[in-house]
């Protein structure tokens, strides 16, 4: 199922205005000019799931990510999948601070995420965060100038961290809080917040929760194998996380064995749960999303005989991906930006040329019942159009037990 996720990003400048982090805000609609929370942990997991669907690179383009956190998701473990190299949380003005609360982000912090009190106000209970927070913002058009220079001077008598100032809407704003030491700003002065559409494929919630248990009783990782493969969406949003800066690898990864050899049982349970909360309702997945399996199927099963393991890998994502386009209803182009993938499948995928170009001639051949083609495309593979057809009944099959459709 295809659905619309809406974010939105504000920049945070220096004082040379040069471009350093941004907000990063939840939207209902793509029209939104402010965030409708009506569930503070529901708008927090959408935020995170479209940050991670997104890809940090792309979103951030080298920039942090300020995200505001209420008590609930500061507590889960979805903002841990976030790589703690490009995000600050802010806490909530309506965050109750208790004992509970500073250990969780004692131990967040150990893990190298860092925090901001977000408008921020001078009360005796915030004390036990100063030394655990790195910013706090403060609200510039909550009062007069001169009582924004008094609260500047008060913070600066006992917190050491960077102040960052919100609501800038003016340019003598700017430049009093420039004066005053300040470090950075946001707000109307410098841009308003630019909503952002994401298309995305949802997984169906039956999908996610089988897949869950089999992580929880430690199943054979074969298996866990075997069934993300089996799935288009999981295997692309899976590709998506592990290439994201959350792991900060060297190499780009493109099987769905090595993704796993990377982000572990523990983190992959975490990722599961919060696909589960963001899941379609949807009892079944589209005929689409089936025909996609099986194209990566039978450019697999046809390389097993004649290519090394990592090959039939690349030939599995081809065929997979040839129909990214209509399931995500966007540009292979754009999508592949987003999505990296080894330069022989991205030939194939967008210029139909290449060594793995074929294969996906000789599938829509398949598809189309042109049987001239087939025996066309067969014969510049070195395959027997007897072997293709034996392939497909197998991919056929394999398909059939995928309940995508």
């Amino acid at each position: 199922m295809t659905t619309v996720s809406y974010l939105a990003r504000q920049p945070i400048v220096d004082k040379g205005h040069r471009l350093v982090a941004y907000e990063l805000l939840f939207r209902q609609t793509e029209s939104c000019r402010s965030a409708n929370v009506q569930n503070p942990l529901q708008a927090g997991v959408e935020v995170i799931n479209n940050t991670l669907c997104l890809g940090t690179d792309w979103l951030l383009q080298g920039s942090q990510a300020f995200i505001n956190l209420d008590e609930a998701t500061l507590m889960s473990d979805f903002v841990t999948l976030l790589p703690p190299q490009h995000v600050v949380f802010e806490i909530l003005e309506t965050v109750k601070i208790s004992p509970v609360l500073v250990a969780r982000i004692q131990e967040l912090r150990q893990q190298g995420y860092r925090f901001a009190l977000d408008d921020f106000v001078c009360l005796p209970e915030y004390q036990p965060l100063m030394p655990l927070v790195d910013y706090i913002k403060l609200d510039v058009l909550e009062q007069p100038p001169d009582k924004t220079v008094e609260i500047i001077h008060h913070i600066r008598s006992f917190y050491k961290g960077k102040l960052l100032a919100e609501k800038v809407e003016t340019r003598e704003m700017f430049e009093l809080c420039k004066a005053e030491g300040i470090e950075y700003f946001q707000g109307y002065y410098f841009a308003r917040p630019e909503n952002i559409a994401n298309k995305t494929i949802k997984p169906t919630q039956l999908s996610v929760l089988e897949l869950m248990n089999k992580v929880r009783i430690c199943e054979d990782i074969k298996q866990i194998e075997e069934s993300l493969r089996r799935d288009t969406v999981l295997t692309i949003r899976l590709l998506r996380f592990v290439n994201s800066a959350s792991f900060s690898l060297a190499q780009q990864v493109h099987s769905v064995r090595q993704a796993l050899a990377i982000i572990g049982m523990q983190s992959l349970y975490r990722w599961l749960s919060l696909l589960l909360v963001t899941a379609s309702e949807e009892p079944t997945m589209p005929l689409l999303a089936r025909t996609a399996a099986c194209r990566g199927r039978i450019c697999e099963l046809l390389a097993k005989r004649r290519h090394d393991m990592q090959t039939q890998d690349e030939l599995f994502i081809t065929g997979m991906f040839s129909l990214l386009d209509a399931l995500l209803d966007a540009p292979m182009q754009t999508i592949l930006e987003r999505t990296p993938v080894p330069e022989p499948v991205s030939e194939a995928l967008l210029k139909r040329t290449g060594p793995y170009a074929p294969y996906l001639s000789l599938i829509e051949c398949c598809e189309n019942q042109n049987f001239a083609g087939i025996e066309t495309s067969a014969n510049a593979l070195g395959l027997d159009p007897a072997e293709v057809n034996a392939v497909q009944l197998q991919a056929l099959a394999w398909a059939d037990g995928l309940a995508l459709a």
